[in-house]
């Protein structure tokens, strides 16, 4: 039984990754894959289909008949090459072109098919090139022959990266077939994106997609990746966004409600954007660290600081978050803004004592003073100026000489003020306290002595 005609599914995938805030949306592309010898029928030189579509357009040429032994032959050929005896495939091909009685055109048609299909099958895409580019110098083939083999020219400049003669060979097969698939659109498509011909790309592949949706079909993920990526290109983000809306419906990947996100992100429409990430958190979707990471400073950013904690939270104790002193500072500052003081001092307590600097120790000893825990804050300032790296050491000062004030230690509190005042930032607010505290302690001396 001789193989059915070559077919059209992805080999490759082309396209260049943009970045949006989020993870990559890739563009992605197709070329033709195997290419196959014609049926029995293409072997008898019957070709009724496609022949009755030319009749409209050109005078019906008479089918040369095929002599019954090149016919028993080829099935020779054909099952030689089923059983992977290249050689003597080769063979019996090589006797019927160099035979005594010449070829006619059609019988010559199918030699040069399965010489083509046997070059395809050991990789030598020039040798199968040739083959095909032979068949298209036999004026007497028959018609379907002639097209079919366009196509597969076609095809294999594909294959072979020679996109410009590519693109010229399909637009001839376009003009002698009637009825053109959607995956030859898609292929003429992927030819204008590789010649970077992205208008001519864009439209091919929306006849390809609508010519599917018209059938009631869902088009291929991989043709909306295209389309995607050339709205893309043109800058139009509101289709972008249409896009892949509607491929989250066919296929709602987690890739695709992020760059969704990503999508509403630069059109600046942070709820949309929290949206979409959300609901690819809600489905278990997001399993990375910085997915997770960005998925919490979302929520902080539209002013959710509790989800934005729980998140944190959550990926922490299931260590799908490691508990850095940077990601412990993000789940302190959220419970923080959520008004979960209580949960937040010992998540900051924490990044404090992982952090190589004594900056959270110093912002810490703010939380111990607003949570009125005075001596923790006199702690906390004392082991964030000793480590070092403390950005505002004056801010630090003051807040330490807040704590000492409301401990009753005076002494300690004046020596903390004083130091603030060194820096002119907190100079006035540093002796606003001094003076406070002489005048406090002046009353209470006061009321001693009545």
């Amino acid at each position: 039984m001789i193989m059915n005609v070559l077919s059209l599914t992805p080999l490759k995938h082309w396209g260049r990754a943009f970045l949006i805030s989020v993870p990559v949306l890739a563009a992605q592309a197709v070329v033709p894959a195997l290419l196959q010898p014609y049926s029995d029928q293409a072997l008898m030189g019957v070709a009724q289909a496609q022949e009755k579509k030319e009749e409209k357009k050109q005078k019906t040429k008479r089918t040369q008949a095929m002599n019954n032994k090149v016919y028993e032959k080829l099935q020779a050929a054909q099952e030689a090459v089923e059983a992977k005896d290249i050689a003597g495939a080769l063979e019996i091909l090589n006797d019927l072109k160099n035979g005594k009685k010449p070829l006619n055109d059609a019988e010559m048609a199918n030699v040069l098919n399965m010489d083509a299909f046997i070059y395809y099958s050991k990789e030598d895409y020039p040798g199968a090139l040739r083959a095909y580019s032979k068949i298209l110098t036999l004026p007497e083939a028959p018609e379907g022959t002639l097209i079919q083999a366009r196509y597969s020219v076609a095809q294999l400049y594909f294959v072979t990266e020679d996109y410009a003669n590519g693109v010229k060979a399909l637009l001839e097969w376009f003009e002698v077939t009637e009825a053109p698939t959607a995956s030859a659109y898609m292929l003429l498509s992927q030819g204008y994106y590789q010649l970077k011909e992205y208008d001519n790309s864009l439209k091919n592949v929306e006849i390809a997609i609508n010519m599917y949706k018209e059938k009631g079909k869902v088009p291929k993920e991989n043709w909306y990746g295209l389309q995607r990526f050339l709205y893309y290109e043109k800058e139009n983000y509101k289709q972008v966004v249409e896009i892949l809306k509607e491929m989250l419906v066919h296929y709602p990947k987690k890739q695709y409600w992020m760059q969704l996100s990503g999508m509403y992100s630069e059109l600046k429409n942070e709820p949309n954007q929290l949206h979409a990430m959300e609901t690819a958190y809600v489905q278990g979707m997001l399993d990375k660290e910085k997915e997770l990471v960005n998925m919490a400073s979302l929520f902080l950013l539209n002013d959710v600081p509790y989800k934005a904690a729980k998140v944190l939270d959550k990926g922490i104790k299931d260590k799908t978050i490691e508990a850095t002193s940077k990601n412990l500072e993000l789940l302190g500052n959220s419970w923080r803004q959520a008004q979960e003081v209580k949960k937040a001092i010992p998540e900051m307590a924490r990044a404090a004592g992982k952090s190589d600097k004594g900056d959270l120790w110093a912002r810490l000893c703010s939380i111990y003073l607003d949570n009125d825990e005075f001596k923790k804050a006199v702690d906390a300032c004392d082991k964030g100026l000793k480590k070092g790296g403390v950005k505002r050491s004056d801010t630090a000062y003051l807040v330490k000489g807040m704590a000492h004030f409301n401990l009753k230690q005076y002494k300690s509190a004046r020596s903390a003020f004083t130091k603030a005042a060194k820096d002119k930032r907190s100079k006035q607010y540093a002796e606003q306290w001094i003076k406070f505290m002489e005048r406090e302690l002046a009353r209470q001396k006061s009321l001693e002595q009545v």
